[in-house]
């Protein structure tokens, strides 16, 4: 809490530098979309980016998705290959991610203007090329087009860094073109949130579901699974879980970004069996950083089920409408 005053004095004295130009912003050839949250964590940017990103190639956009790849191992600016046999280590777990799911190129590295400047000079895209910026919204050294935003109902209620998990103010909002809701908290949140952007702002509401693999789907790892995940609100996953009637027994937690080690492992199943579960019921994003060794492991005590976190526009005309108006 002492430090709290220090991070909004560091925040105040950025903002003051870039309206003075001495921060300086930088600007592609192609469109940026920026989507982001006020949170460091935890807001749901991924599955949002994975729906834009698709939404947008089905419209004929060249897009592609630039991301810092937090906590990967690889160095410089590189483009995610998901052939890579150490993919989700190399890129970051996220980028493996929305490569997978959204089937678009995905480029890594702190700088994202060099890695614009690189999908651009590799691109085929023409005149429809178009970028979107994985959690962007405080990376404002590169110029964009449109600044969606991700807002929670427990941002409300949250505190700056590094007290709580917030890395901006609700002021900040004012920056935002559009401010995503989830659809069961769009109530409360149009109420509080609609008051903090400005005008001509947008506030788009998202629909999240769980996507069980078939053909047993929510039964996939049993009636007693263990449900383990590295997300920085692991709690909405279990929460989530079991209003899917999945009848998770017990969630196991590590840090968001967390990477496996077989330790970790050991440790699950340990859990399973003095729980005596029937199986292990994990996110797409901890998938992706699962080894053949891990997956073997746990799958000599029970089944292991993966489950799909998925984010739908409510209203995706409207949606693409505005966006397209703004970066055509």
């Amino acid at each position: 809490m002492p430090l709290v005053p220090v991070y909004a004095a560091v925040l105040a004295l950025k903002d003051a530098l870039r309206g003075r130009g001495v921060l300086r912003t930088r600007k592609l050839q192609w469109p940026v979309v920026s989507v982001g949250s006020l949170s460091a964590g935890g807001a749901g940017k991924t599955p949002v980016v994975i729906a834009l990103a698709a939404m947008l190639r089905d419209r004929g956009w060249g897009v592609d998705v630039l991301s810092r790849g937090y906590g990967r191992e690889g160095q410089g600016i590189e483009r995610v290959r998901l052939d890579n046999a150490i993919a989700a280590k190399r890129f970051g777990d996220e980028p493996v991610l929305i490569a997978q799911r959204a089937n678009v190129p995905v480029w890594v590295g702190s700088d994202r203007f060099a890695a614009g400047g690189r999908a651009e000079k590799e691109g085929t895209a023409g005149t429809r090329g178009m970028h979107l910026l994985d959690d962007g919204f405080q990376h404002r050294q590169l110029s964009r087009a449109f600044d969606v935003v991700l807002v929670t109902a427990e941002d409300l209620h949250d505190t700056l860094l590094p007290e709580g998990n917030l890395r901006e103010r609700f002021a900040a909002l004012q920056r935002a073109d559009a401010v995503v809701v989830r659809a069961e908290e769009v109530e409360d949140m149009a109420k509080q949130v609609w008051p903090l952007v400005r005008e001509g702002a947008q506030m788009w509401t998202v629909q999240r579901k769980l996507r069980f693999p078939a053909p047993l789907f929510v039964f996939g790892a049993g009636l007693k699974p263990v449900a383990f995940c590295a997300l920085a609100r692991p709690e909405g996953f279990a929460s989530m879980l079991a209003e899917a009637g999945c009848g998770i027994v017990e969630t196991v937690a590590f840090r968001d970004h967390h990477a496996y080690e077989l330790a970790d492992i050991d440790r699950i199943i340990d859990v399973a069996k003095g729980l005596k579960a029937t199986g292990f019921v994990t996110t797409e994003k901890d998938a992706v950083k699962l080894t053949p060794a891990m997956r073997a492991r746990l799958e000599t005590f029970g089944l292991l089920m993966v489950v799909a976190l998925e984010a739908e526009f409510v209203e995706v005309e409207a949606v693409m409408r505005v966006l397209e108006a703004r970066i055509s």
